[in-house]
C-alpha cells in the first residue's frame, strides 16, 4: 500500500499519458521508468530546440539541467520503451508560454513524439520540414503564432496524424498535394492565414477527414467537385477566399454526411445547387457572393437551423418550403432581387416553440406583399425594410419596416437558484444550483470551452442536448455540469464557461479532476455533429492544485527541505516571528549561505493556505519587477507549504502609518511609496503575460526594504486576467467568488462578482487615502472613502491630512488627494486606469522640490529629478490628524 501511495505522489504529472491504464500497470511502468534516462539523441535535440526559442518569462528554465524526462522539464511528458531501454518524449506541451524565436529542425529527432503543442505563442519563422519524419505524430498544434512561409510537403507523409491546427498564423503558399496522403487525419484547421492557389482535388482521397476549415485565406481557382467524394466530410468552411469565376459544384448536394457548408464572401457565381439530397445539412451560408437565379425549390433537410443567402443576385419568389423546416432559426435573404409575395406560414408555425428566437430577414428586395396571417409571434423577428411593400400603408402597418443588422442570436441560460447560506471561504466553494441536495457547498473545476464551427444560430434549444452529450462522455450526471453564460464570437464561434461539480460531495477525487483535464485537452471526446469541432481555452484546477505537484509550473526557483527551513528559523521559534495572517505565519530566516529571507509557512491543515501557496509560486516564479517582492524558493514536503521571499527589513506600510510608529513618514516618502506601488501594479496589469489582477491590495501587503523602496506582496488571491480570444478581443472581467479585505473591496466587484483591473485601482485608491490621512480603511465604524469624500466635497480636505508628516507642499498634496478620490469612485468607469494613475503620480513627483526627491531616494537618476519644481513649501499640516477629524465627526470617540 505504501508503495502505491508513493508512486502516486511522485508521478502524478504523468497521469495525463497513462490515464487509460489500470492503476497497477500505471505504477509499474513509472517505477520501471525511474531507473531509465532519456534517449541521448532526444536530449541533444531538446537542447537545440531550447536554444532556438526566446523565453522572456523563464518558462523553460527547468530545461537547463538534469534529464528531460526524470527531472520534470516543463512541458515534457515521457514514457519508457522496453526495446530501446530509454525514456522517450511522447508529448511536448508548450501552450501559451510567451515563447518567441523559431522552431528548430531538430524537432524531427523526437522520433516517438505523439503531441506537439506550441499554440498561442509568438513563434516566427517557418515550419521545419523535418517534422515530417515523426511518423508517430498524432496532434500537430501550431495555432496562434507568427509562422510564415509555405507548408512543407513532408507533413503530408505523417501516417498517424489526426489533427493539424495551423490557424491564425501568417503562412502562405499552396496547400500541398501531399496532404492527400494523411490517411488518419480528421481535422484540417488552416483558417486565418495567407494560403493561396487552388484547393487540391487530391484531398478527395482523405478517408477519415471530418472538418475542413480554410476560411480567411487567399485561395482561388475553382471549387473542386471532388471534395464531395470524401466519405466522412461534415464541415466545409471556406469563407472569405476568392474563388472568382467558380460555381458551387452540384455534387455538393449529394454529400450524405455534410452538416455545414459555409462559403460566405468567396466571389462565387452561378446557381445555387439543389441541396435537398444532403440529409444531414444543418447550416448553409452562401451570403456575400454573386449567385444568380432562383432559390432551389427542393425541400432541405429537417435538420436545417440556418440559411444565409443574403447579398447575392437571386431573383424570383420565396418558396413556402421554408415553412416546412422545423428546426429553422435564421433565414436571411436580404439584399437580393426577390419578388412577389412572402408566405407568412414561414414564421407562423414558430409561435408554440419554447424560449427560442427566430429571425427572418427579407430586407432590400422587391417583395410586394405578405400572404396569410398578418400577426407575428413574440419570439419572431421579421425584417422588410427596403421592399416595395413598405410603401404600402396597409402592408407597412403589419410588418417591421425598420432597418436592422442581423447578428447571431444571443441569450443566456437562467435557472432557479436557491437562497442558501454562504459557503466556507477557505476554498473556491460554490453552490451547485442543479444539485439534488439543496445548498450543498462544493468545489468545482472550471473550463473555458469554445465551439469553433457550430451548426446552429440559437444555442438555447440545444443546451440540454449539449449537457447530456458532454456529461455522458465525461462520465458525469447532468446536474454536475453547470453554466449560465455563453457568448457568440466572430466566426461565428460560441464560447462557454463551464463548471464541473462533484457528485453531492464537497470535492472531486484529485485523480478524477486530473482525468477531466486530460480528456478535454487531448480532444478525447466527440460531441454530437451539430456542435462541430471544439477547443479547450483553459482548464482551472483551482483548489485541486493544492493536492498535486503536477499542477505547479515552477520556473528556476530554489527548492528547500523542511530541515533547511527549521534551521533557518530555529525550528520556527517565536523569536523569529515577524508577521501572521489568514494564510499562516511569517518568520525571519537565515539560510545556510547567510542570506536573510522571509519564510511564510501555511497553517497546518489550511486548504486555503495550500491553494494560495500554489498561486503565489506559480505567479511569482515568472514575475520580475523592482516593485514586486521577489520569490527565493519554496518547500513542499511532509504536507508543509512554505514560501521563501526576499526579506523586507522595514516591514509593511500599515505599520508605518499607525499611531505607534516612532518615525512617521514625511509627504515625499509617502508620495514615492505611492508611485512605486502603482508601478508594480501597472506591471501586473500591462506587462505580465498573461496580465494579473492582484485582488488584495492593501497597506499591509505593501512592504518596504532597507531603503524604503515599496514592493507589492502576497499574490495568494491573485487571478489571471481573461485571455484574448482568437480575434484578439478580451473580456473585461473575471467572474469569481468575492475575496479580499473589507475596506479595500471595490463596491462593484462586491455586488457583481466581476473582477477587473479597476478593482485594483479602487483598492490602491484606499491605500492612497491611508497615506494622506493615516486612517485605517474602517475605523470607529466609519469608512475612510466616505469620510474623505465628505471632506473633499465640503472643501475641508486639508483638515484630514495626517499631522505626523509635518510640512508639505499644498499643491502637490491637493493633486494627490484628487487622484486618490478619483480612484475610489463607486462605479469603475470614472476611475482612471493604472497607467493614468502612474502618469499622474509621476507628474506630481516632478513638481516636488529636488532637494526633497534626493533626500527621499538618493538613487534617483538625473532623468527622474524634477526640472522645474512647481510645488513649494511651507505648508504645515493641520493640527488635526485624520484620526482626530474622524473622532470629531463620531461623538464620544477618543483619538489615537
Amino acid at each position: 500500500m505504501a508503495t502505491s501511495r508513493q508512486c502516486w505522489k511522485m508521478h502524478t504529472s504523468d497521469l495525463v499519458i497513462f490515464i487509460a491504464l489500470p492503476a497497477v500497470t500505471f505504477c509499474f511502468l513509472l517505477q520501471q521508468a525511474v531507473a531509465l534516462s532519456t534517449d541521448p539523441v532526444e536530449v541533444v535535440a531538446l537542447n537545440t530546440i531550447r536554444r532556438s526559442l526566446n523565453d522572456p518569462l523563464g518558462n523553460l528554465n527547468s530545461w537547463n539541467s538534469g534529464d528531460p524526462c526524470t527531472s520534470n522539464w516543463n512541458g515534457i511528458f515521457c514514457y519508457p520503451m522496453a526495446i530501446s531501454g530509454y525514456l522517450h518524449v511522447q508529448q511536448l506541451q508548450l501552450l501559451q508560454l510567451n515563447l518567441s524565436g523559431s522552431l528548430a529542425p531538430e524537432f524531427g529527432q523526437l522520433s516517438q513524439l505523439q503531441i506537439l503543442d506550441v499554440m498561442w505563442n509568438k513563434i516566427s519563422g517557418t515550419i521545419p520540414r523535418e517534422i515530417g519524419k515523426i511518423t508517430t505524430l498524432k496532434l500537430l498544434l501550431l495555432s496562434g503564432n507568427e509562422l510564415s512561409g509555405s507548408l512543407p510537403e513532408e507533413i503530408g507523409y505523417l501516417p498517424n496524424l489526426n489533427r493539424l491546427q495551423i490557424d491564425l498564423n501568417q503562412l502562405s503558399g499552396p496547400i500541398p498535394k501531399s496532404f492527400a496522403n494523411l490517411i488518419s487525419v480528421k481535422h484540417l484547421h488552416m483558417n486565418n492565414n495567407s494560403l493561396n492557389g487552388s484547393i487540391p482535388a487530391e484531398l478527395s482521397r482523405l478517408p477519415r477527414l471530418l472538418h475542413f476549415l480554410v476560411d480567411n485565406n487567399n485561395l482561388s481557382g475553382q471549387l473542386p467537385s471532388e471534395l464531395s467524394r470524401i466519405p466522412n466530410l461534415k464541415i466545409i468552411q471556406l469563407d472569405n477566399n476568392n474563388f472568382y469565376g467558380s460555381t458551387i459544384p452540384a455534387s455538393y448536394g449529394n454529400m450524405t454526411t455534410l452538416l455545414k457548408l459555409s462559403l460566405r464572401n468567396c466571389s462565387l457565381q452561378g446557381d445555387i445547387p439543389d441541396l435537398s439530397a444532403a440529409p444531414q445539412l444543418a447550416y448553409l451560408d452562401l451570403s456575400m457572393n454573386n449567385l444568380t437565379g432562383l432559390i432551389p425549390s427542393g425541400r432541405l433537410s429537417d435538420n436545417v437551423t440556418t440559411i444565409k443567402l443574403s447579398h447575392n443576385l437571386l431573383d424570383g419568389p420565396i418558396s413556402s418550403n421554408f415553412s416546412r423546416l422545423p428546426q429553422l432559426q435564421i433565414l436571411s435573404l436580404s439584399n437580393n432581387r426577390l419578388n412577389g409575395s412572402v408566405p407568412s406560414s414561414i414564421w407562423q408555425n414558430k409561435a408554440s416553440i419554447g424560449n427560442e428566437s427566430f429571425i427572418f430577414d427579407f430586407q432590400n428586395n422587391s417583395l410586394t406583399s405578405v400572404s396569410g396571417s398578418s400577426s407575428t409571434p413574440n419570439n419572431v423577428t421579421t425584417l422588410f425594410f427596403g421592399n416595395p411593400l413598405c410603401a404600402n400603408p396597409v402592408q407597412a402597418n403589419v410588418v417591421n419596416c425598420k432597418p436592422q443588422t442581423v447578428s447571431p442570436i444571443s441569450g443566456s441560460i437562467t435557472g432557479f437558484k436557491l437562497s442558501c447560506p454562504s459557503c466556507p471561504k477557505d476554498l473556491d466553494y460554490e453552490h451547485n444550483p442543479l444539485s439534488p441536495i439543496p445548498c450543498i457547498c462544493a468545489v468545482p473545476v472550471r473550463a473555458g470551452f469554445r465551439l469553433k464551427s457550430p451548426g446552429i444560430s440559437d444555442f438555447r434549444p440545444y443546451v440540454d442536448k449539449f449537457k447530456v452529450d458532454l456529461t455522458w462522455l465525461l462520465g458525469l450526471h447532468v446536474y454536475q455540469l453547470y453554466f449560465d453564460v455563453y457568448n457568440w464570437e466572430p466566426g461565428p464561434r460560441l464560447g462557454l464557461y463551464l463548471m464541473l461539480f462533484p457528485d453531492n460531495t464537497s470535492q472531486f477525487n484529485i485523480k478524477r479532476s486530473v482525468a477531466y483535464q486530460a480528456i478535454l485537452s487531448g480532444w478525447e471526446i466527440t460531441l454530437s455533429d451539430v456542435f462541430g469541432p471544439y477547443e479547450l481555452l483553459n482548464f482551472t484546477m483551482g483548489s485541486y492544485s493544492s493536492t498535486t505537484r503536477s499542477a505547479i509550473n515552477i520556473h528556476n526557483i530554489e527548492g528547500f527541505t523542511l530541515d533547511e527551513m527549521k534551521r533557518a528559523t530555529d525550528n520556527f521559534n517565536n523569536s523569529s516571528l515577524v508577521g501572521h495572517g489568514g494564510y499562516g505565519k511569517v518568520y525571519r530566516g537565515i539560510l545556510a549561505d547567510g542570506r536573510v529571507v522571509a519564510i511564510k509557512r501555511a497553517q497546518a491543515g489550511s486548504l486555503q493556505g495550500a491553494n494560495e501557496f500554489l498561486t503565489e509560486i506559480e505567479l511569482l516564479s515568472r514575475l520580475h519587477h523592482r516593485n514586486l517582492v521577489s520569490l527565493v524558493g519554496y518547500c513542499d514536503e511532509e504536507d508543509e507549504q512554505i514560501v521563501v521571499y526576499e526579506f523586507m527589513s522595514n516591514g509593511n506600510l500599515r505599520n508605518h502609518l499607525s499611531a505607534e510608529s516612532k518615525e512617521p513618514l514625511n509627504f515625499t516618502m509617502r508620495l514615492r511609496i505611492a508611485l512605486e506601488t502603482a508601478k508594480g501594479i501597472l506591471y501586473l496589469h500591462t506587462e505580465a503575460d498573461p496580465p494579473i489582477f492582484h485582488r488584495d491590495i492593501k497597506a499591509s501587503n505593501i512592504l518596504l526594504d532597507a531603503n524604503y523602496t515599496a514592493k507589492v506582496a502576497d499574490f495568494g488571491l491573485s487571478r489571471l486576467a481573461p485571455a484574448p480570444n482568437v480575434e484578439g478581443a478580451s473580456p473585461d472581467h473575471v467572474s469569481t467568488v468575492v475575496k479580499g479585505t473589507p475596506g479595500y473591496l471595490d463596491p462593484e466587484y462586491f455586488l457583481t462578482h466581476k473582477l477587473t483591473d479597476k478593482s485594483d485601482v479602487y483598492s490602491l485608491g484606499v491605500v492612497f487615502l491611508e497615506l494622506l490621512t493615516g486612517m485605517k480603511p474602517i475605523s470607529f465604524g466609519k469608512n475612510i472613502v466616505r469620510e474623505v469624500s465628505i471632506a473633499f466635497r465640503s472643501g475641508r480636505t486639508f483638515s484630514i491630512i495626517d499631522s505626523r508628516m509635518g510640512s508639505y507642499p499644498s499643491d502637490c498634496v491637493d493633486k494627490f488627494v484628487s487622484l486618490a478620490y478619483s480612484c475610489c469612485q463607486d462605479q469603475p468607469e470614472p476611475r482612471p486606469t493604472m497607467s493614468a494613475v502612474v502618469r499622474e503620480l509621476e507628474n506630481i513627483w516632478k513638481m516636488m522640490p529636488e532637494s526633497d526627491v534626493l533626500q527621499s531616494d538618493p538613487s534617483v537618476s538625473g532623468s527622474e529629478k524634477p526640472s522645474t519644481p512647481l510645488c513649494s513649501y511651507p505648508h504645515l499640516s493641520s493640527d488635526v490628524s485624520g484620526a482626530d477629524f474622524l473622532s470629531s465627526v463620531v461623538p464620544n470617540v477618543t483619538p489615537r
